[in-house]
Order: C-alpha cells, then structure tokens, then sequence
C-alpha cells in the first residue's frame, strides 16, 4: 500500500543489495579477513586502504598536463595563467603520495588508466579530461573536486605559496572525511 511504501522501498534495496548475496559476501569477508585481520583495517579509510592495496601509481606528469583541460576563469588564458603554471609547478614538488592523493582527490582514485590520462573516464564511463576549472577566490577559499567530472575549481589565488597551501590542505582534509567549504 502507499502507507508502507517507503519501508517496502528500503526493504527491497536491502535484500538486492546485501540479502540475496549475504552468503558470497560472509565468504569474500572471511577470506579478506584472513589475509588481513580486520582490527587493522580500522585504522585506514578507503583513500588509504586504496593506496595500500594497489600501490602509488607512476605519474606521468608529462601526460597529465597534456591531457588536461581549462575551463571558467581559465577559458581565455589555459595553461598560460599564472595560476595554472603554479598549480603544475606544485603538483612537480609533490611526492608521489600526494601525487596520488591529488589524483584521488579529483576523479575518486588514485589510479591511471593503462593508457593514459587521454582516456581517462568519469563516472559515466565517458571519456572525461582532467579539468583545471579557474573560480574567484570569492566563491570559494580551497579547491575542491567535482569527482563525476574530473575537475578541480581552483580559487585563483594571488601567489604560489597560497594556492600550495590551501590545495595540500584541500587535498589532505578530504582523506580525513572532512570538507572545508
């Protein structure tokens, strides 16, 4: 009836999802268990259990950037703005780690595709390039990711240092679980 409708909704995902699967998932977990015990998997959260299954992936800066897209503030100007040049500039000082945490950041893992960044995709499973989308330091103070679309709103800030500081802390923040806005 349409009084119920709701918990029938809720009731119906729950069995899809988890129920009719409860005895290959109870196994999966078993196994998983047994090569990790699961009091170590608390102290990680999926960014880090990420980096620590696959490994940090090799990346190639060169290809990035030339697989990258501008938009907004960064129409006219692209990869000749003072703020993108820094912006590359600060991801060549990163270590791989934060390399990869960056990467993680904007398009939801850490990984590179086999064939590049000119094939990176979306969540859609459409091709979709990296995006440096340049935004007034006005609607936002820090980065932030648009992981759907594989963009980063990038304030334009007045100063390398700036723009470092507030896209490491961006960039680390969001693997603790918390978003600055």
């Amino acid at each position: 009836t349409g009084d119920n409708l709701p918990e029938y909704m809720e009731a119906t995902l729950q069995y899809k999802m988890m129920g009719r699967v409860k005895p290959q998932l109870n196994e999966l977990l078993l196994g998983f268990f047994d090569v990790i015990p699961e009091p170590i998997l608390t102290i990680f959260d999926f960014q880090e259990l990420e980096l620590l299954m696959c490994g940090l992936p090799e990346i190639d800066l060169h290809d990035w950037r030339n697989n990258t897209e501008y938009s907004g503030e960064f129409d006219r100007g692209g990869a000749s703005s003072d703020v993108v040049s820094w912006f590359w500039e600060v991801v060549e000082e990163m270590d791989q780690e934060m390399r990869a945490r960056l990467l993680q950041f904007v398009t939801g893992t850490s990984g590179v595709p086999s064939r590049g960044f000119a094939v990176l995709q979306g969540n859609d499973g459409n091709v979709r390039k990296f995006t440096v989308h340049g935004i007034e330091v006005g609607s936002c103070l820090y980065p932030r990711a648009h992981t759907c679309f594989n963009r980063i709103d990038l304030p334009m800030y007045d100063d390398k240092a700036d723009l470092k500081q507030k896209l490491e802390l961006a960039v680390t923040m969001v693997a603790t679980g918390f978003d600055i806005e």
